[in-house]
C-alpha cells in the first residue's frame, strides 16, 4: 500500500470513529426499539393488580432524527401528587415534548396504584421513592424501581421530576438541588423557579440514584397532595421551557418566556409546629416574607373558650403553609427559611 492510500484508509476510518459521534443511534426501552424520528408510546408492565388485571403504565416517547440530549420528565412517585401529572400531561399535549433535536420521554404517572387509589405509597405500604434503585426480587415497590433503573436511566442525561406536598401541606413552586453541584446550580437557574432550595440527596431516593449514575435531575415541588393548581403548573411548565430552550430542544414556535420574578435561594429553613390541638386558621400566605413575632395563624377549640396566636419565630419566606382545617400537637404548619443564599 503506498501512501497515498494509506492516507485515504486513514480518512475513511477517522470519519467512521469521529463522523458518526453525533449520529442519532436507536433507543432500547422494554424490549421496544424507537429509531430517529419516531414518535411511540410503549408500555411499562411489571404488576398485576390483586385481580389479575394488567396493569400498564404508558411511556411516552418523541425523538427528533438531530442529535441532542434525552429528557426525562417525570411525575407521580408518589401516587397523590397529581399535580405533576398534570404539568406532565401539559408538556403532552402543549407538545413541548416534541423535541427540535434529541429525545424527550415523559411518564405523567409513574406509581400508578397509587394513582388509582389516590394514595402516595405502593400497596406494599412502601415509598417508591426510598426504595431506589430497587431489586428485581424485593417488594413490589422495590421491583419499580429496579425496572427504572435498569431499563429507563441508561438512555437519560436530564430529569426533571414533580412532586408535591404531603397530605394538606403546600409547596410554594420550587427547584430542590444538592448544594455545591455548580452544574445543576446553573439548571435551576434556568428553569427560574421563584425558590431554589439547597437539600440534601436522601436515600433511597430517586434523585439520589440518578446522582450517582451522572443524570443530573431538577425536583420541582408545588402545591399539595390531591390538588390541582394552575399557578404551579404554569410556573412547572414555563420552568421546563426555559430548560429545553437552554438545552436547545425546544421548538422555536414554543418560546418560552422570561421570568417574572427572582428566584430566591435557600441555604436552611426550619418546620413551625403547633404548639396546640385545635382548629387551625392561617392567616399567612404561601411564598410571603414574613417579620419575627408577625401574626401566622390562630390554633382555637371548637367551644369559642380558647384560641391560641401562631406567630413566626424568625423573619423569613414561607415556603410551605399547612391547609388543614385541623391540627394535633407537634404537627408541621409552617416552612420557614432562616438563611438565604447571599
Amino acid at each position: 500500500m503506498n501512501n497515498k492510500d494509506k492516507r485515504i484508509v486513514f480518512f475513511i476510518g477517522y470519519f467512521y470513529i469521529f463522523g458518526n459521534m453525533n449520529e442519532i443511534r436507536p433507543l432500547h426501552l422494554f424490549g421496544e426499539t424507537i429509531l430517529p424520528g419516531e414518535s411511540r408510546t410503549i408500555s411499562m408492565e411489571i404488576a398485576k393488580l390483586h385481580t389479575m388485571n394488567k396493569l400498564k403504565i404508558p411511556i411516552i416517547i418523541e425523538r427528533s432524527r438531530v442529535a441532542g440530549p434525552t429528557v426525562l420528565f417525570s411525575a407521580g412517585l408518589h401516587g397523590d401528587e397529581i399535580n405533576g401529572t398534570e404539568t406532565v400531561r401539559q408538556i403532552i399535549t402543549k407538545k413541548l415534548n416534541k423535541p427540535k433535536k434529541g429525545t424527550i420521554i415523559c411518564i405523567p404517572i409513574i406509581n400508578i396504584f397509587g394513582f388509582v387509589n389516590q394514595t402516595r405509597e405502593f400497596p406494599d405500604k412502601r415509598d417508591l421513592n426510598r426504595v431506589f434503585p430497587g431489586s428485581k426480587t424485593g417488594s413490589l415497590a422495590s421491583r419499580f424501581a429496579y425496572y427504572i433503573v435498569k431499563e429507563i436511566l441508561p438512555n437519560i442525561n436530564y430529569v426533571i421530576d414533580f412532586h408535591a406536598g404531603g397530605a394538606q401541606r403546600f409547596n410554594a413552586p420550587q427547584i430542590r438541588i444538592e448544594q455545591g453541584n455548580l452544574e445543576l446550580k446553573e439548571l435551576a437557574e434556568v428553569f427560574h423557579a421563584p425558590f431554589t432550595l439547597y437539600s440534601k440527596n436522601i436515600s433511597g431516593s430517586f434523585r439520589s440514584t440518578c446522582d450517582k449514575l451522572g443524570v443530573k435531575m431538577l425536583l420541582f415541588e408545588g402545591g399539595k397532595s390531591l390538588d390541582l393548581n394552575e399557578d404551579i403548573t404554569n410556573e412547572a411548565l414555563q420552568g421546563s421551557k426555559r430548560f429545553l430552550e437552554h438545552l436547545g430542544m425546544l421548538n422555536p414556535k414554543k418560546k418560552a418566556s422570561e421570568p417574572p420574578h427572582t428566584s430566591i435561594y435557600i441555604e436552611k429553613s426550619n418546620w413551625i409546629r403547633a404548639k396546640y390541638s385545635g382548629m387551625f386558621h392561617g392567616v399567612a400566605q404561601i411564598g410571603s416574607f414574613v417579620k419575627k413575632g408577625e401574626l401566622l395563624a390562630t390554633i382555637s377549640d371548637p367551644y369559642g373558650k380558647v384560641e391560641h396566636k401562631v406567630k413566626s419565630p424568625n423573619e423569613g419566606y414561607l415556603i410551605n403553609v399547612n391547609h388543614a382545617p385541623f391540627v394535633y400537637q407537634g404537627d408541621a404548619i409552617f416552612h420557614i427559611t432562616t438563611h438565604l443564599e447571599s
